[in-house]
């Protein structure tokens, strides 16, 4: 693939780039943000070369590109600045304006795309380092390990700096004085204050002793009353004094009300976020997998896997493990994987063989797209098989309490996310996935498909 061609056409057709205010990409999708959809052909889009498909979900035009959608993004930001802060758009007319749900799909996904590398890197390193020792091949107690280790964990533990970035962005306030605030909540003069007392007066005020790392809300509620101050002291300081006056007043109203009210509200409804996943957990263990098991591909379509992000990055760095998500995404992809390989062994298309196969195999390791929108929504009954593999693998990893131990992929690239210190973890894990494909696979094969015709 030309990845220079294909930014260039595929800028084309959205409109150009001044029908773009914000560009940014996931594993294997450019997120667009459109002034308008009026210039956009969307028929023209997904006829690019190396274009996979098109979603219009959550606020966001979609391209699915694959794996080649880093080397397409930067391409595209040759073209046009579209990597700052983002632009709001004008309000639309009534008939276009986005739901209350798409609002929120749109406002997660700018937030919380961006920290995806950082959660999956540190989550791989885990991953890498859950495998060393398990097979003997690194020593816990030297320095190897403890660099390692501390190197992973510094990406959760300084989670609410890294989130104020991208949550400004997406909410319009300065990016560096919300990421001053997440690392007050971080400054070890601060964490100290927590062994002397829950709570410490400053001119009455009362502040509640409270973690913040690793934590995701408290910075989230911060960052979404920010900019309604800055906007605020703008008003307010003469333009005289406003480069020396502006910050220090924003610091000083800020930093208050992040310490009194905003930062333990987050702090207590993600607390409560967690303790309901583990009361579900207790209660009914194999609900969410299976759940996200059999309709983890319709999630992904219409984008509301969004919606589960903020549950899944709090559990993982409060509780140091997650079931929100991986123990029904694993079964889940390898499901996928499992029917785009059923359609290339019984497609008579040799290019749509090639497609399957791909794609078949990149969804195993964990990248889902090219086989859920190049074959499976294709053709549909792969997609019905899909679910159900999907369900009872998910449901065999619920029923065993299988647990994902840090960010990233669920595939078998990622396994090693699985390795805890029950060592039967990844082995139910592993197992969930060969119920899924097997699962998927025979069910495929006994319904059929309508095969893609050879082009003449």
């Amino acid at each position: 693939m030309d990845a220079k061609k294909t930014a260039q056409q595929v800028l084309e057709q959205v409109g150009g780039a001044e029908n773009v205010t914000f560009l940014t990409h996931c594993v294997t999708r450019l997120r667009f943000n459109l002034k308008s959809m009026d210039g956009v052909d969307e028929a023209k889009v997904k006829a690019v070369p190396g274009v996979m498909g098109v979603v219009n979900k959550g606020g966001q035009y979609q391209v699915i590109i694959g794996n080649e959608v880093a080397a397409v993004y930067d391409e595209l930001m040759k073209l046009g600045d579209f990597g700052g802060k983002e632009v709001k758009q004008p309000a639309a007319p009534a008939e276009e304006k986005k739901s209350r749900v798409s609002i929120i799909l749109d406002t997660l996904a700018g937030v919380f795309t961006p920290l995806m590398p950082l959660i999956a890197g540190a989550g791989m390193i885990k991953a890498l380092l859950s495998v060393l020792t398990l097979f003997g091949w690194i020593d816990k107690s030297g320095n190897l390990y403890y660099f390692l280790n501390f190197i992973a964990d510094s990406s959760y533990y300084f989670l609410p700096i890294f989130l104020a970035n991208s949550a400004a962005k997406k909410f319009g306030c300065n990016p560096q004085m919300a990421m001053l605030l997440g690392a007050i909540l971080l400054h070890p003069n601060f964490i100290a204050l927590k062994a002397d007392a829950d709570v410490v007066h400053v001119l009455g005020l009362p502040v509640k002793m409270v973690t913040y790392s690793s934590s995701v809300i408290p910075i989230f509620l911060i960052t979404l009353v920010l900019p309604y101050v800055e906007r605020f002291v703008n008003k307010v300081v003469p333009s005289v004094v406003k480069f020396i006056l502006r910050p220090v007043l924003t610091i000083l109203i800020m930093a208050p009300i992040s310490l009194c009210v905003l930062g333990p509200l987050g702090s207590i409804i993600g607390d409560g976020l967690v303790n309901v996943l583990l009361a579900i957990e207790k209660v009914c263990p194999w609900a969410l997998p299976t759940v996200i098991g059999a309709f983890m591909p319709f999630l992904v379509m219409t984008g509301m896997h969004y919606s589960l992000l903020p549950a899944y990055v709090n559990s993982l760095s409060m509780l140091g493990y997650e079931t929100v998500i991986g123990p029904g995404n694993l079964p889940s992809n390898i499901a996928q994987g499992a029917a785009a390989l059923c359609v290339a062994i019984k497609t008579k298309n040799k290019n749509f063989r090639q497609l399957a196969v791909s794609g078949g195999v990149t969804a195993l390791l964990g990248v889902t797209e090219p086989a859920l929108f190049g074959v499976n929504v294709r053709l549909r009954k792969p997609l019905i098989a899909t679910t159900i593999g999907g369900g009872l693998g998910g449901l065999y990893a619920g029923l065993t309490g299988v647990r994902r131990f840090g960010g990233g992929g669920a595939g078998l690239a990622a396994i090693g996310l699985y390795v805890g210190e029950n060592p039967m973890n990844v082995i139910n894990a592993l197992i969930s996935a060969a119920i899924a494909f097997v699962a998927t696979f025979a069910i495929l094969w006994f319904i059929g498909f309508d095969d893609v015709p050879e082009e003449a």
